[in-house]
């Protein structure tokens, strides 16, 4: 999987109607009305997802672009699957792209949906061509709760875009208590690192801190301390790793296994890390929300 770079990201979760017969019928996401039929598209896929058909808009301008997409588990246990769509032109240049998640896909199960490109800016050049950019998938049991819904648990637990500059990576993992109870971190949160198969990834150190890596993340070395959430606040942690390549094997982690204490239910969520040559990943203790600077 390559790591796509989202221009207009929205990450929308997809209802799931079962249809029979191994199959599942999505929702879809944009702004589309009014289309037509889909002309078939010939399609290999990519990790699972293809598209199978295209509509464009018509003559008179009433329909935006939409693509029918389906989904195919061909692994042994329940996945969700996050997909980004981009949206291009005839000479392949993306115009503007979009996150749909389809959840609780069944092993040997096909979800079938539509994906609509968000209303274009002015002047934007014409899109004739939508293709799957980056598919990840992860336990059904262990997806990030779709926004707007609370885990059994309270704890929302989710990974941020992250910022880079000059080889320096930075990715905020966040703890938001959406329950009715206080709920209290004191320390780290818990890691493991996964690969595209979601088996643990090795040759890479977790270190406490900045592990040396850098001075620029505000924080990241500072001891750490109790942090009591209320319902309804948040909490922080960073991760932080530099993507130099030299001597030896990059790493790229597609997936962070993460629990936020000792005990907490595991989350898996996908910022891929490309760790280059590394080998080292910095992990800050959690901060209260109100605790970080401006």
């Amino acid at each position: 999987m390559r790591r796509a770079t989202s221009l207009l990201p929205a990450l929308a979760a997809v209802a799931l109607l079962v249809t029979g017969c191994g199959s599942e019928r999505a929702g879809s996401q944009g702004g589309g009305n009014g289309m037509s039929s889909p002309v078939p598209v010939t399609d290999p896929g990519t990790d699972g997802v293809r598209i199978t058909g295209l509509t464009l808009p018509s003559p008179t301008g009433a329909a935006g672009v939409s693509a029918a997409y389906e989904v195919t588990n061909d692994s042994t246990e329940t996945l969700t699957y996050t997909v980004l769509f981009d949206f291009t032109t005839a000479t392949g240049e993306v115009m503007t792209n979009l996150h749909q998640t389809v959840r609780d896909v069944g092993p040997g199960r096909t979800v079938r949906g539509t994906v609509d490109m968000p209303p274009p800016a002015p002047g934007t050049a014409d899109v004739t061509r939508v293709r799957v950019a980056e598919v990840t998938s992860v336990p059904a049991a262990e997806a990030p709760a779709e926004p707007g819904d609370c885990p059994r648990s309270g704890i929302r637990v989710t990974a941020d875009r992250g910022d880079a500059a000059m080889g320096l990576r930075v990715v905020g993992l966040w703890l938001e208590n959406c329950g009715t109870s206080a709920y209290q971190v004191d320390g780290y949160p818990r890691l493991t690192l996964l690969d595209d198969d979601r088996e643990p990834v090795d040759g890479v150190r977790i270190l406490r801190g900045s592990g040396g890596i850098t001075t620029a993340v505000t924080g990241i070395d500072e001891p750490p301390r109790p942090v009591t959430l209320k319902p309804g606040d948040r909490a922080r942690a960073s991760l932080v790793w530099r993507n130099t390549v030299e001597a030896g094997t990059a790493v790229d982690v597609p997936h962070v296994r993460v629990r936020a204490r000792t005990g907490a239910p595991p989350v898996t969520v996908s910022p891929h890390l490309d760790l280059g040559t590394t080998g080292k990943l910095g992990v800050g203790p959690w901060r209260a929300e109100e605790d970080r600077p401006e």
